[in-house]
């Protein structure tokens, strides 16, 4: 079948986040038969053209299998029918594909990024996967107020302004804004806050703002600071400085030693972001350096951010599903899925030759709208800094592998400690959280072999279960969690979510409680006829109710297990549960701050926020509003006819 669906390479729902358990699925409900697949592949080989474009290998089920590009798509797509010629993988993944989606691109550069916009989407099983859940952080220095606001900014870069970063991490983000707001003493509140301040904050008073809100500097003055901002961020730190070491001269030589010593604590800001930087990037500009490490059939790929010959940090990925797939054909894909979120630099550095390497450059020029090199350093500092990038990567990779041997070896105590078959892939824990039986709600966060699985965390606002009934409450939650499955006699249902929590069954379920909770979640299980499914623990305070470390463990069939004080074993069972508390009680306090901040207006259908704060701002409160007479609600400024007479029927249904 061959279709082409709509959107470009830049199409925004190709940014979308897709979880690692669509492919993990996929390939557990796999039905291989080699010659449905060829006959498949062959049929869709008959319509095809030798043109650019991206095909995609679909399962029985729906699910994307795989995803690649093509200069001519007949031609790649026919060698597909070639199994002699096919590694095991890629036999594997033919013998599992029923039916092809194609696109045809404009070229092949086109063709390349939209393979990789449609990777990151769908999370293909055999294809090279980027993992890695958190967007880069930026400083944003705003263009849409007379007094620019500089602040740390995720996600879509749609205000106006300049955008510098990435950044590593939040942390490496926030060190970097604390610094530059002493050093420039650019404000940071938000436009409600500028506008509603008579006299200055705090960090006026701490020299990290020069308080524009209230006048403490003209609008000339403060658009020399943005200015100066942008040149450091730039790279031009040097000419900055200057600037401030003789702008404190002369204020010394004039005797005006507070402004002197107000220069000095800037120029000591700025010195503090020189000296932070790890490594020496001077006079590389704009750059991002790449260095593949591989071991024990795991790779990691080492990345550092330069922009304005500043080190802005580093950060390794671990790519997935890299088995017989070539080191640099590796490189290039996590390259291509991580600059779907970042815009390229104009100079980017590898450790090696990259396969279709003139390709990829002009695939990410015409991403980034202007040229971007692609080189591998042989001398000189640049040839220093991919080793230093080498070194990174080694590093990183070998506390990796200590990280999965540990991970690996507890998860194997685990499974004989919890009477397991083998060691769980997924584990699921529950846990509930409510104030005297008001605003509850449930928890589930998940955890994998690499550790917790955030993009699988749900949260169940608990609408039946009445009172404090925990019992209740956990059998509501059990219930909406399982209810996909009902119909199909331990299958999820027909309308479950592919790749959704709904269709996937977990290893092993820890419940946060005794054997009343223990008890209510598997009567749920036997309704569903599950019970025999999934191995379900309870995991209760013990002895001295509160104590760490005297955790009782409680079975479905009435036992009880306890671990020692100091056992590892334990301290990972801890983390698990503290996570579900941590997640259930920020959902429930969200949850309880909602309420707080409700107004009984909220109730009134067709009345929007606008109209709410009107009535609000001319009755005072919510009760004199239902109390008003009809006539007096009409005078209520921008309050039509209409709307009042809504307002008045809502509260005098009898007329």
């Amino acid at each position: 079948m061959a279709r082409t669906p709509a959107g470009s390479p830049h199409d925004p729902r190709g940014q979308e986040r897709f979880n690692e358990a669509r492919a993990v699925q996929t390939v557990a409900n796999a039905q291989p038969d080699l010659e449905a697949g060829v006959a498949a592949i062959r049929a869709t080989v008959k319509v095809l053209k030798p043109v650019p474009g991206v095909y995609r290998m679909v399962d029985a089920r729906g699910e994307v299998l795989y995803v690649g590009k093509a200069r001519s798509l007949k031609a790649r797509v026919a060698n597909y029918t070639q199994i002699a010629q096919l590694s095991g993988r890629l036999q594997r993944m033919v013998s599992q594909t029923r039916s092809m989606e194609i696109v045809v691109t404009r070229s092949e550069a086109e063709a390349l990024l939209l393979e990789a916009q449609l990777i990151k989407r769908f999370r293909p099983p055999f294809n090279v996967l980027l993992r890695d859940d958190k967007s880069f952080p930026f400083i944003l220095l705003r263009a849409d107020h007379a007094y620019p606001r500089i602040q740390k900014h995720r996600g879509a870069r749609r205000a106006k302004g300049n955008y510098y970063g990435p950044f590593a991490s939040a942390g490496s983000v926030n060190t970097t804004l604390n610094a530059l707001q002493k050093l420039f003493l650019l404000r940071s509140c938000t436009d409600s806050f500028f506008n509603n301040r008579d006299r200055p904050c705090l960090l006026y008073q701490i020299k990290r703002c020069s308080a524009p809100c209230v006048g403490r500097i003209s609008e000339p003055d403060y658009d020399v600071l943005v200015r100066q901002a942008k040149d450091f961020l730039a790279g031009k730190s040097g000419a900055v400085q200057a600037d401030l070491e003789r702008q404190m001269a002369e204020a010394a030589a004039n005797l005006d030693f507070e402004t002197a010593a107000m220069l000095r604590d800037r120029l000591r800001a700025a010195t503090f972001i020189q000296g932070s930087q790890a490594i020496n990037a001077q006079g590389l500009g704009d750059a991002d350096v790449f260095a593949l490490a591989a071991k024990s059939g795991q790779m990691t790929v080492q990345a550092f951010f330069i922009r304005g010959g500043q080190n802005w940090g580093h950060r390794a990925f671990f790519p997935r599903h890299t088995a017989d797939v070539e080191e640099a054909q590796v490189l290039a894909d996590v390259m291509l899925q991580f600059y779907e979120e970042v815009p390229p630099p104009p100079t980017i550095l590898v450790d090696r030759d990259l396969p279709e390497c003139e390709l990829i450059a002009a695939a990410l020029s015409e991403l980034a709208g202007r040229k971007v090199g692609i080189s591998v350093p042989e001398r000189g500092d640049r040839r220093k800094l991919m080793e230093q990038a080498q070194r990174n990567a080694v590093e990183a990779l070998e506390r990796r592998l200590a990280e999965s041997g540990t991970k690996a070896r507890l998860n194997r105590e685990l499974a004989e400690f919890l009477e397991l078959d083998s060691p769980p892939q997924r584990i699921e824990v529950y846990d509930n959280s409510h104030t005297q039986g008001t605003k509850a709600v449930g928890a589930m966060v998940v955890a994998g072999p690499e550790g917790f699985e955030k993009s699988q965390y749900r949260k169940f606002n608990i609408r039946e279960a009445q009172s404090n009934d925990d019992f209740a409450m956990m059998r509501e939650v059990m219930a909406r969690r399982f209810r996909s499955f009902a119909e199909g006699e331990g299958e999820p249902a027909p309308d479950a979510k592919p790749g959704g929590h709904e269709a996937v069954l977990p290893d092993l379920m820890l419940i946060d409680g005794g054997k009343g909770q223990l008890s209510s979640v598997m009567r749920v299980l036997e309704d569903y006829g599950l019970a025999e499914e999934v191995a379900v623990v309870g995991i209760a305070k013990g002895p001295g109710h509160g104590r760490e470390g005297r955790e009782v463990f409680h079975f479905p069939d009435g036992r009880e297990k306890m671990l020692p004080a100091g056992s590892p074993l334990l301290f990972h069972l801890q983390n698990l549960r503290d996570e579900v508390h941590r997640f259930v009680i920020g959902a429930h306090r969200a949850k309880r701050s909602k309420a707080i901040t409700a107004s009984p207006l909220d109730e009134i259908p067709g009345i929007g926020p606008a109209r709410k704060r009107a009535l609000l701002l001319h009755f005072g409160t919510a009760s004199k509003v239902r109390a008003a007479a009809l006539e007096d609600l009409q005078r209520a400024p921008g309050v039509s006819a209409t709307v009042a007479r809504k307002v008045y029927d809502f509260y005098h249904a009898g007329g």
